[in-house]
């Protein structure tokens, strides 16, 4: 029998893993099988063993990927706040609230990790952590340890993520557009607090 090469098993993983998170985004992670996940993947059961262990570390895997491409997007921003503006408003559109399985990971599974196992909630707390760290170094050139900022961040963090899972929920049209804006509105006071403390000072 033929030998795939090293890297044809890490294509493969990485497939698996990337319409993995479209799936637990758009139907969440219990309501994904690992029959449904390895045919989204056109892989077999089997084959699926050759990658994970469990069910667990797949989901794991998933969620350090998702949060390491978006410290990536969040690192790449050019300094300044008009960078940091744009990344708001389109976190905060219509268009994420409307893209579960292309969304953010925390907007769409965050209730269901809370429930998951060790792992699963340690390969998050590693992302969101990265992910509140790259904030900070938007809101201040130097934030270091500083609580402030990395309370601002946090504070960003949690709102972005709420404000878009409420949008989502709710039946009405127009409120959840209010939602989406008054997230935004409260988004901007948080990452522009610092700046206007120092204008005041």
């Amino acid at each position: 029998m033929a030998r795939y090469r090293p890297e044809h098993k890490e294509a493969t993983r990485r497939r698996m893993i990337e319409t993995a998170s479209r799936r637990f985004k758009s139907d969440g992670i219990d309501g994904s099988g690992i029959a449904t996940l390895v045919a989204d993947a056109g892989l077999t059961n089997g084959a699926f063993y050759g990658h994970f262990a469990s069910k667990d570390e797949l989901i794991a895997a998933v969620l350090s990927q998702q949060l390491e491409v978006q410290v990536g997007v969040v690192n790449d921003l050019p300094p300044g706040l008009a960078s940091v503006e744009e990344y708001l408003r389109r976190y905060l559109s219509p268009a994420h609230r409307d893209d579960l399985a292309g969304g953010c990971p925390s907007a769409a599974l965050l209730d269901e990790i809370g429930r998951c196992d060790q792992s699963v909630r340690e390969a998050y707390t590693d992302g969101a952590s990265a992910l509140i760290a790259a904030i900070s170094r938007h809101l201040d050139a130097d934030p270091g340890d500083n609580p402030s900022t990395n309370a601002r961040a946090i504070g960003l963090f949690t709102l972005l993520v709420g404000s878009i899972q409420a949008a989502r929920a709710v039946t009405d049209p127009e409120l959840s557009e209010r939602i989406l804006a008054a997230g935004y509105a409260n988004a901007m006071t948080l990452a522009t607090a610092h700046r206007t403390d120092q204008e005041s000072a």
